[in-house]
């Protein structure tokens, strides 16, 4: 970008900015008539002006020129120390550096620094509940997480090892009750469905209840009705009886009555990307996380499946986590890069509407406020045996598809199997993890 152009960009998630590439001052001019006077001024006011600029340059000299990561970095450290005369100083010299159309790491810093402004301010969770507001109406959300899926297949292929778990697990079954804490769009089931439609024995009768809190972003529009119509199609597709039945509560609110287990059938509980949003002991010392796996393992379910975000952001320190998030979105936006092209207006939407509110709460909210708190899954595991489960083996035929499909991407997508699960990745960061247990 050339020095003097000014870019404005509307956000309608984030709101409006303007990154100004012009050099701090720089846009002003000095009129002749003015020169005498400012050198009439007395050597003090320009001895004054000249130590506050070298006080200003210390300021930012630790951080190396060019570097928009150490730049960012350093920018929290200053707002962790309460520095915030150098934090001023310091973001506003990253503003000048981020695009929301340039390359990943500045694409990602614009969204990092909405989140360490909403910080400072202490008006993370404002800022936060506004973002929903702003967000763009339920079928055309749903349409940029199609596409955020299409194009980050760690995501896809998480979905993929679930359901290879849960057909393996349920291949003799002629009576099968999924119970989905995350319904989303209800598409994760459309290839299983198919698949089970296939059994040379005849299909099996499918009972799917749908959960989906009822403030979900994902919930808007047509909402568990327009999930009810999808299943409809894909049973008279596939000649598969399909029952549906929706249920607008939060997880952590959700009672075994609710749900309607019937003896006969084979249960599978499935959590795609959602059980990072119950609070664990950290937040309520109710411990609602741990609580809502205990209840699911009363049910006694043949299989469950965990597929999550393998990040540390749960009651990590507020600088390790700005870090922690830097560092995995960085990676998410890098693979990204490699798909579609950085001024295509429906990757800009994607990172805007599904990845930016998150990455926002993460930084600048705390307390109840903060709802995205990824663990490991080393956690993970401790905590579901904890509750009393055991992992289930992954299907080694859903691996090795999804190893060959990998490759078609690009051959900086990663697959470790490790400690009895599936971790899915970009070049050196796990970025996915998925598991099953019982």
């Amino acid at each position: 970008m050339d020095d003097g152009q000014e870019v404005r960009v509307t956000d309608t998630s984030i709101g409006e900015h303007v990154w100004d590439q012009n050099p701090r001052g720089s846009q002003f001019s000095c009129p002749e008539d003015s020169v005498a006077f400012i050198q009439s001024q007395s050597g003090k006011s320009v001895h004054a002006e000249k130590h506050k600029e070298a006080i200003e340059e210390l300021l930012v000299q630790d951080v190396p020129p060019g570097d928009l990561k150490q730049l960012l970095i350093a920018c929290a450290k200053s707002l962790s120390d309460n520095d915030m005369h150098k934090f001023e100083k310091l973001i506003e010299k990253a503003r000048r550096a981020v695009s929301i159309s340039g390359e990943p790491i500045q694409r990602l810093g614009a969204y990092m620094i909405e989140g360490l402004v909403a910080r400072k301010e202490e008006s993370g969770s404002n800022i936060y509940h506004t973002l929903r507001c702003r967000e763009p109406e339920g079928k055309d959300l749903l349409s940029y997480m199609h596409i955020l899926y299409e194009i980050c297949p760690y995501l896809k292929f998480g979905y993929m090892a679930a359901n290879g778990a849960i057909a393996e697990a349920c291949k003799n079954e002629d009576r099968i009750h999924i119970i989905d804490f995350q319904i989303a769009q209800g598409t994760q089931w459309t290839t299983l469905l198919q698949a089970l439609a296939a059994r040379p024995s005849g299909p099996p009768y499918v009972r799917i209840t749908g959960i989906d809190d009822p403030v979900n972003r994902y919930a808007r529009g047509a909402g568990l009705e327009a999930v009810a119509g999808r299943l409809a199609v894909i049973s008279e597709k596939f000649k598969i009886p399909v029952e549906f039945n929706g249920l607008p509560e939060f997880a952590p609110d959700v009672t075994r009555d609710m749900l309607d287990v019937r003896p006969g059938e084979a249960l599978a509980v499935n959590f795609p990307l959602q059980l990072h949003h119950t609070p664990d002991e950290s937040v309520d010392i109710t411990n609602p996380r741990d609580g809502l796996l205990r209840m699911v393992k009363s049910l006694s379910p043949k299989v469950i499946t965990l597929i999550e975000q393998e990040s540390n952001t749960n009651t990590t320190p507020f600088l390790t986590r700005f870090v922690e998030t830097l560092d995995y979105y960085l990676a998410m936006f890098e693979s990204i890069d490699v798909t579609l092209p950085r001024d295509r207006k429906e990757r800009i939407n994607v990172e805007q509407h599904c990845l930016a509110r998150d990455i926002v709460n993460i930084i600048a909210c705390e307390g109840k406020e903060r709802v995205e708190r990824h663990e490991l899954f080393g956690k993970w595991k401790s905590r579901l045996t904890m509750a009393g489960f055991r992992q289930y083996p992954l299907s080694s035929y859903v691996n090795s598809v999804i190893r060959n499909l990998l490759r078609y991407y690009s051959e900086n997508y990663t697959l470790v199997e490790k400690d009895g699960g599936m971790l899915l990745g970009w070049k050196d960061r796990f970025l996915v993890s998925a598991s099953a247990w019982y």
